[in-house]
C-alpha cells in the first residue's frame, strides 16, 4: 500500500551538487512554512531557520563546515537552530523565569528542529529541490553563531544545503525494516545476518570505490569494505568534544 506521501519518502536522495539556479524567495517561505507544521513540543516551536543566499557568507560557511564544495554551490543554506531566546522573551514578558539548564531543555529542543526540518525536507523534494544536511556546522559553532548572528539561547543543530539538483541522484538502501522494526519488545538475534547483508547491499552501489579490508580476526583475508567497517570507523572516533562547554556558553548548561 502506497501514497503520493509515502512514495516522495521513498524517493529521498542526498543531493551534492546542485545548478547556479537561484532558489527564488518565495519557495524558500514555502519549504519553511510547511517546516512549521511538524509536530513541536506542548506548541513550544524551539525553532529557527537562518536561511543564507549572500555568496561572501555562504563561502566562509564552506570554509567552517569542512570546506564542502556543496555549500559554495548550492544558492541557498539554511542553518536550522535550536532557538529558546523566544521563550526567554515570553517569561520576560510574563514575570517567570525560564529553565535552560537540564539535558531535556536541550534536548526537546533539538527534536522540535529534527521533525522541523525534516518536514521542510520533503517540501523541497515535492517541488523538485534538492538538499543534503550539513552536520559539519557543529565543527566550528562559535564562528559560525557569529557569522549568522546567532543570540543567547540559540545553536545551530545542522546546516542544509538547497538548491535544484545539477544530476540525479543515487538512492541508497536502508537496512532490513526487520533490523529496525520491533514488536512488543527490542530483540533481533539475527542482527548480525541483517548487517552482513546490508554491507553487501551498500557495497553493490559502489559508493566504497569497491575497496576491501582484512576480515576482523583473519587478517590475511580480505572482504570487501562495507557499511560496518565505514561506520564503526566514525563511531569509534571521539569528535566535537567541545559541544558541552559551548552549549554551556549559549546558556544550555545540561547540569541535570
Amino acid at each position: 500500500m502506497t501514497t503520493p506521501t509515502i512514495d516522495q519518502l521513498h524517493k529521498h536522495a542526498s543531493i551534492r551538487a546542485y545548478k547556479p539556479d537561484p532558489v527564488p524567495r518565495a519557495l524558500v517561505e514555502t519549504i519553511v512554512a510547511a517546516g512549521q507544521r511538524a509536530s513541536t513540543s506542548s506548541n513550544m516551536q524551539f525553532t529557527t531557520a537562518v536561511a543564507v543566499t549572500d555568496e561572501s557568507k555562504r563561502l566562509r560557511l564552506a570554509e567552517l563546515c569542512g570546506n564542502q564544495e556543496q555549500i559554495r554551490q548550492a544558492p541557498v543554506f539554511i542553518a536550522w537552530c535550536v532557538d529558546r531566546a523566544r521563550l526567554d522573551h515570553a517569561c520576560q514578558m510574563r514575570g517567570y523565569e525560564q529553565k535552560t539548564d537540564t539535558v531535556e531543555s536541550f534536548l526537546v529542543a533539538a527534536m522540535d528542529v529534527a521533525l522541523f526540518m525534516q518536514n521542510a525536507a520533503v517540501a523541497a523534494e515535492s517541488l523538485g529541490l534538492g538538499m543534503c544536511y550539513i552536520g559539519a556546522i557543529r565543527n566550528n559553532p562559535r564562528p559560525v553563531m557569529e557569522l549568522l548572528g546567532l543570540p543567547r539561547l540559540t545553536f545551530p543543530v545542522s546546516g542544509m544545503t538547497l538548491g535544484w539538483p545539477a544530476a540525479e541522484a543515487t538512492l541508497r538502501p536502508r537496512l532490513a525494516l526487520d533490523t529496525v522494526l520491533h514488536w512488543e519488545s527490542y530483540g533481533d538475534p539475527k542482527v548480525t545476518e541483517h548487517l552482513h547483508a546490508y554491507d553487501q547491499a551498500m557495497a553493490a552501489t559502489g559508493i566504497y570505490d569497491n575497496r576491501q579490508v582484512p576480515v576482523p580476526g583473519q587478517p590475511e583475508q580480505m572482504e570487501a569494505y562495507g557499511w560496518t567497517e565505514h561506520s564503526a570507523r566514525r563511531v569509534s572516533q571521539r569528535v566535537r568534544a567541545d559541544l558541552r562547554e559551548i552549549l554551556a556558553e549559549q546558556g544550555f548548561s545540561l547540569a541535570d
